[in-house]
């Protein structure tokens, strides 16, 4: 595109794009519908229509012949009324669900099963059916898997096929994608988890009592790390410390596989005795209270008789809610604190991290939301791409990272980004927790 001169719209390219469709899958997240409107707008100032599709892709898989997708029930069509300013709203204006149409194609030899790409093929079909010429897909790494599994089924579709590209825009709040520094919703949950955590600080201090904070953060410990800095807690662990005498093995039969595994699970007892360290170093120093964040992470690596009868969802993750680890340790490091001092302490274990997904979005997570929003557009429209991420590097730059550099080809999975232990964001916790010798 040629150089624009300042103050003058950017130009606009060429292309044959009549309709869009956007949807959003899984958790909220802050500044959702700043990702939803800037997009929407950027197609509509092209002259393109925007169909918004209701709750992810569980209307879109009920679709068939005698139940077609009907407007107000299955999706809506994104317009100045249903636009007018929701940058700044708190919500999803399109509403989200975990449905997944990719749920059955573990492999690429899947994609050449009927039965197993028969969700996929009516997803497509709906999204035809509504006249879509391409896809926006905003969600988590599980929605990535599934915008890849989607490119990768019209890939198998004869030549004469209507091909709709699909880019996906990055959402979690966990902050662990591979492609992207920080993802929008970050910095407001982190905002909200931190501010909860300050009021708990106070409570503990006035009553000489600990809180046990289980925070989200299903894999990796952004959102821990980040709640405990701006919140003071005295102690942070995640999936990322569980190491050296913190950490076991033990064998088990994995769920999804049916396989025995060789699997890392967390020694309790020691990270119990750590805890109850930092406690009674507290102690001396004069602090008979405080908060310990732990990431809700560590349940998916209890051992797993003590997970026995904790539902999973469609992806095989647990429900760490069930688990409710929070409250678990927080009786655990209550009876060895009594063990080792004689004295009894109350300890509070609670569970936070649904009240920041939808929490109003901060400046900064809108304007990280309206770039990846107008990214979408750029990637389709100015780019012609198909089947990217939308990311950000820098002072809002964008970029577009393959699907193939994201998700491992073979199985079709997505890596966690994990926070590398002894790296300076790590580091930084360590420094300003509470010192053990």
């Amino acid at each position: 595109m040629a150089e624009a001169a300042p103050l003058s719209h950017p130009a606009q390219a060429d292309h044959n794009f009549k309709k869009v469709a956007i949807l959003f899958s899984g958790g909220p997240a802050p500044a959702a519908n700043a990702v939803i409107s800037t997009c929407a707008a950027s197609f509509r100032k092209s002259g393109i229509e925007v169909v918004g599709v209701l709750h992810g892709y569980r209307h879109l898989m009920e679709y068939n012949a005698d139940n077609p997708m009907q407007e107000g029930r299955d999706f809506i069509m994104l317009n100045d009324t249903t636009l007018k300013r929701t940058r700044n709203q708190r919500g999803i204006i399109i509403g989200t669900a975990r449905a997944n149409p990719g749920k059955l194609i573990q492999s690429p030899a899947d994609l050449q099963d009927a039965d197993k790409t028969a969700p996929m093929k009516t997803t497509y079909e709906a999204l035809c059916s509504m006249g879509a010429d391409a896809l926006i897909s905003i969600g988590g790494d599980d929605t990535l898997k599934t915008a890849n599994k989607f490119k990768l089924y019209q890939d198998t579709l004869p030549e004469d096929s209507k091909r709709l590209p699909v880019v996906h825009v990055p959402k979690t709040i966990d902050n662990d994608y591979h492609g992207i520094d920080f993802t929008f919703g970050f910095f407001t949950a982190v905002e909200v988890l931190g501010g909860e955590l300050r009021n708990l600080l106070a409570d503990a201090e006035a009553s000489e009592s600990y809180f046990v904070a289980e925070c989200m953060g299903r894999s990796a410990g952004w959102l821990a790390y980040g709640a405990a800095i701006s919140s003071e807690a005295s102690l942070v662990i995640s999936v990322e410390d569980i190491e050296g005498d913190l950490a076991g093995t033990e064998e088990w039969t994995s769920p999804k596989t049916g396989q025995t595994e060789t699997r890392k699970i967390m020694n309790t007892e020691a990270l119990v005795g750590r805890i109850v360290k930092t406690m009674r170093a507290r102690d001396a120093g004069g602090k008979r209270f405080g908060t310990i964040v732990m990431a809700e992470g560590l349940a998916e690596m209890m051992p797993a008789s003590q997970l026995e009868g904790i539902p999973r969802d469609d992806h095989g993750h647990i429900s760490v809610a069930h688990v409710d680890l929070g409250k678990k340790f927080a009786k655990l490091i209550a009876a060895e604190y009594k063990a080792q001092t004689g004295q009894a302490r109350k300890i509070t274990g609670l569970q936070l991290g649904y009240e920041s997904r939808c929490a109003p979005p901060t400046a900064f997570d809108v304007m990280l939301g309206s770039q990846l929003g107008v990214g979408g557009f750029r990637a389709i429209v100015e780019q012609g791409l198909n089947g990217v991420m939308v990311s950000i590097v820098g002072q809002l730059e964008l970029q577009y990272v393959p699907f193939e550099e994201l998700v491992n080809p073979a199985d079709l999975v997505t890596k966690v980004r994990f926070i590398e232990t002894g790296c300076d964001f790590h580091q930084l916790a360590r420094f300003l927790e509470t010192s053990v010798e």
